[in-house]
């Protein structure tokens, strides 16, 4: 293939360059696709089946216009492990299952209105300042899985592993020049593996690596699928984080568009390509996988191969679909050491809360209108202090809200009520 050759999003390849193009996808997605059900106690497998039969799905509600690949959320990991640990794990995918159908709701809304009026509930100081929560609340978990070992105890191995890790991914996401820039997540995770599984040779008290479970598996099967539960009180954590995700969306949307050369606002239309990731999302709860989203690191591969077509994304969408049910990748995927994954997860939550700091400064919020400095403020307090909002309204029936979900709603609230000066407006 020509490599100043551009393939729109219509283009449909010859065979023999449709495979490995789509294969590039596959890679670029896997490391962060898996890592969030590794995070949150969900079915690595599971996830790139609900990744794959996703992506097939908001291609089909876009009518193949919009070149995406939606694969686990990193916004909803802290609401994920928020909900399972007090309620259980089929709550907290019924409660994302609903956040999909919210997904549609408003995309209707949008339909019928257009979306200036998110602008006004959700400015960029109330959708940065959330997003900045979202990283730093999850700082404990990346820092308890980089320094403890199996038993909880602080570890010095531990530690030294999730350095090294930590190192190999700054290394990939500064060093790596063309399509490995868009894949320091895997990197990091197959280097970290690798010097894990050398050091437990070299000195085998401390090899952490099981293959038991890779040697038990079969070859072929069905991923683990958990059955949702509904409750309203996980409905309403998550359907209030969303708000700050659907803002991502539409973000998401704007950058393809500039990518591309096409504006997917207009064609075929915000609320289809709001549609198409709600109904993902809520497609994947079903089945037992975490929320689904447009990644970036996709759209990182379209900018440096120029190749936008919508049928490689389908393909890479369809060798995800097959490998989770290559049962043995999958129990490979499970022996990924505790301390691999915490190097990783410091660099990504803390991009997390970075890009929420950067949504701030380019939108141009000034922290000198006593008005933002509030907003920001009491978000940040409530969200990463643990704000909790707590009542009984039945004997068997308790209302609360806490950490991100809480911090959110305060800030939308604040951001209605708090008189807006005309300095405000104009960065508005």
């Amino acid at each position: 293939m020509n490599t100043n050759e551009i393939l729109r999003p219509q283009d449909r390849p010859n065979i023999g360059t449709w495979i490995p193009l789509s294969f590039q996808h596959v890679f670029a997605m896997f490391g962060a696709t898996i890592l969030v059900p590794l995070l949150t106690g969900l079915n690595p497998a599971t996830a790139l089946f609900t990744a794959g039969t996703g992506t097939l799905l908001f291609i089909l509600c876009t009518g193949a216009k919009v070149p995406a690949f939606l694969g686990s959320s990193f916004s909803f990991i802290a609401p994920l492990i928020a909900v399972t640990s007090a309620y259980g794990l089929s709550y907290a995918l019924g409660a994302a299952m609903i956040t999909g159908l919210f997904y549609c709701l408003i995309a209707l809304i949008i339909r019928f209105t257009g979306s200036a009026w998110l602008d006004k509930v959700l400015p960029p100081v109330v959708i940065g300042s959330v997003i900045v929560v979202i990283g730093l609340y999850l700082a404990p978990t990346a820092m308890s899985m980089a320094s403890n070992n199996a038993e909880g105890n602080y570890s010095l191995v531990a530690l030294s592993i999730a350095v090294v890790t930590l190192g190999i991914t700054i290394v990939a996401n500064i060093f790596m020049k063309g399509f490995f820039s868009a894949i320091p997540v895997l990197i990091g995770l197959i280097g970290g593996y690798i010097f894990t599984f050398f050091m437990g040779l070299a000195f085998p008290a401390y090899a952490i690596i099981d293959f038991q479970v890779v040697r038990d598996a079969a070859w072929f099967g069905f991923p683990k699928f958990h059955v949702p539960s509904f409750s309203l009180v996980p409905i309403l954590i998550f359907v209030i984080v969303s708000f700050a995700t659907i803002c991502e969306h539409l973000g998401d949307m704007v950058v393809t568009s500039k990518i591309v050369g096409q504006d997917f606002y207009k064609n075929p239309g915000l609320h289809r390509t709001l549609t198409g990731d709600g109904l993902a999302s809520a497609w994947a709860a079903l089945w037992g996988g975490p929320p689904n989203t447009t990644y970036s690191e996709n759209v990182g591969v379209m900018a440096i191969t120029r190749v936008y077509s919508v049928w490689v994304i389908g393909g890479a969408a369809v060798i995800a679909v097959i490998l989770a049910f290559f049962t043995k990748f999958g129990a490979v995927i499970q022996t990924i050491p505790t301390p691999v994954l915490g190097g990783v997860s410091i660099l990504l939550f803390g991009i997390i809360a970075s890009s929420g700091i950067r949504t701030i400064v380019e939108s141009g919020v000034d922290f000198k209108d006593k008005r933002n400095l509030i907003i920001t403020s009491v978000i940040l307090v409530i969200g990463i202090g643990g704000g909790r909002l707590a009542f009984n309204i039945t004997n068997d029936l308790t209302f609360e809200l806490a950490g991100i979900a809480l911090a959110t709603l305060v800030g939308i609230v604040l951001n209605l009520i708090i008189p807006v000066t005309k300095k405000t407006e104009t960065q508005q």
